[in-house]
């Protein structure tokens, strides 16, 4: 579980640290989202199972605004994501 940050945010350039915050800020729901879906495959307590899921959810949430925040100000990230959609239809041929 990250507790702590996984690189040091001293180090990284001041046009870069807004990206790499948002992008810790993502790194640490998804570990959230993976830990509460864990824990609700383990216990056999429908309440405690549906709350965890809930929670889970909502962590998804917090992705997908950090995402769109990161999106907004790294043009890169943008393109590459663009051509990472147009490689999975090619293989999957799905949108």
């Amino acid at each position: 579980m990250l507790s702590q940050e996984p690189i040091n945010l001293d180090k990284v350039k001041e046009e870069d640290l807004d990206k790499e915050i948002l992008r810790l800020g993502m790194i640490a729901e998804l570990d959230a989202v993976s830990l509460y879906e864990q824990l609700a495959a383990k216990t056999k307590d429908k309440d405690i199972k549906k709350v965890l899921l809930d929670i889970a959810k909502e962590e998804k949430t917090h992705i997908s605004e950090f995402e769109t925040l990161l999106l907004q100000r790294d043009k890169e990230q943008v393109r590459e994501s663009q051509k990472a959609r147009e490689e999975i239809k090619k293989l999957t041929g799905k949108n």
